[in-house]
């Protein structure tokens, strides 16, 4: 930024200066004027006024306008840093003068895999809000990645350890994921006494191409191709429980469900890990550091429902006989 933009600027009222800083990371981040004013709350004419007094002050141009939304300019990336490094200070000077013993006050942003978010999470945090009344909580469940540096949320839960600078991650917990089917399926289906025999039975799993990261799919090292394919692990724990086949489900799912059975636990399962990232700037924000204890406590609380399948295994031929002889 050169000195006559910097006089500019000074000769503008913080709190204005601030507002308009805000209005132009949201539109930096989110790419379009309605999906900025979305985040904001408000009208895209408030964004694109907030905009134009940015750039008339700056007197450059900080966005290229095409059909697919706004792209910055090389002033904008310039600008980009210093508003993020303002963003920065303002939240970490929030934080700080937010004192011990006050109330937990505020909305925290989850996002996380719909598993977790789902199953795990979601019917635990009465606990959380009744102990805090003024809290409020948002979960976002999808397979993509969120990013923290862009504020799409506070809190990410990952089955990766943090690609982004400036981000606190710590591991939440290893987790097992096993075979599963409905009581009902496997009453009927073909008797599964050996892991070459999964390959005669339908499958129901994940839409490969889009999966993030592309090695939470278990298709290839079981060697299936799945019959019934989906984002989400919900329709695919439903499209289980109504006798579609067989699936891949963790364990804290699956353990919700007595009707389901794991398939094989012996032979075959897999491990994977959920991470915690916050960006650096909210460790002192008394909100999200609540929320974080929480999930982490939580977890700790639960070791069991993510490693031990909870229903007792499907039986092989060979073990059904020797208990009718005994």
């Amino acid at each position: 930024m050169g000195v006559n933009e910097q006089q500019t600027m000074g000769n503008k009222k913080p709190s204005q200066n601030w507002d308009d800083v805000r209005y132009f990371l949201a539109v930096a981040r989110a790419g379009t004027l309605s999906a900025a004013a979305k985040q904001l709350g408000t009208e895209h004419t408030t964004v694109a006024r907030h905009i134009q007094a940015l750039e008339d002050e700056l007197s450059s141009r900080l966005f290229h306008k095409s059909n697919s939304g706004y792209g910055l300019t090389d002033a904008g990336e310039r600008l980009l840093a210093g508003a993020e490094g303002i963003e920065s200070a303002y939240v970490s000077a929030k934080a700080a003068a937010s004192s011990e013993g006050q109330p937990i006050v505020g909305t925290v942003r989850i996002g996380t895999p719909d598993g977790f978010g789902s199953v795990f999470l979601a019917p635990r945090l009465q606990l959380l809000t009744d102990r805090h009344p003024e809290l409020e909580i948002e979960i976002l469940t999808t397979t993509r990645p969120f990013s923290l540096l862009k504020r799409e949320v506070d809190i990410a839960i990952a089955h990766s350890s943090p690609e982004q600078m400036r981000v606190v991650s710590r591991r939440l917990t290893d987790h097992s994921t096993y075979v599963y089917a409905s009581r009902a399926y496997l009453n009927e289906a073909a008797p599964i006494a050996a892991r070459e025999d999964l390959k005669k039975h339908p499958f129901i799993g994940f839409v490969e191409e889009l999966l993030f990261p592309p090695d939470i799919g278990f298709s290839d090292v079981i060697g299936v191709e799945p019959r019934i394919r989906s984002t989400n692990v919900l329709a695919q724990l439903h499209a289980t429980l109504s006798g579609s086949g067989l699936c891949v489900l963790p364990t804290f799912v699956a353990s919700s469900y007595p009707m389901l059975v794991p398939v094989l636990p012996e032979q075959v399962s897999f491990m994977r890990s959920y991470h915690l990232h916050i960006h650096e700037d909210h460790r002192k924000a008394a909100h999200v550091r609540e929320v974080a204890a929480f999930i982490v406590a939580e977890v700790e609380r639960s070791h069991s429902l993510f490693h031990e399948p909870t229903a007792r295994p499907v039986a092989s031929p060979e073990d059904m006989h020797q208990n009718q002889r005994l």
